[in-house]
């Protein structure tokens, strides 16, 4: 993966990377040097259980991520499931 430094010394993360690490927007990231390389590392509060509840629109049980985290959908769980040892 590549991407470009902009002139205002901002990156973009390619998507691969930020869906592999469940990145949203607004995460916080600490930033290291070791040797030549940038380490960005994403901080994590405490890790909330995801909660059951029903739909406004549907009337559905629905499961709901905790927070400001994405809900959990098919897509993260064949994400999740395609990088299960």
């Amino acid at each position: 993966m590549r991407t470009k430094l902009s002139s205002k010394g901002q990156v973009l993360l390619p998507r691969a990377a930020r869906e592999k690490l469940n990145l949203v927007s607004g995460i916080q990231l600490e930033c290291s040097v070791q040797g030549e390389a940038i380490v960005l590392k994403p901080k994590r509060g405490k890790i909330a259980s995801p909660k059951l509840v029903q739909d406004k629109i549907t009337g559905l049980i629905v499961t709901k991520g905790a927070g400001d985290q994405p809900p959990v959908s098919s897509k993260s769980v064949r994400q999740f499931l395609a990088n299960f040892p």
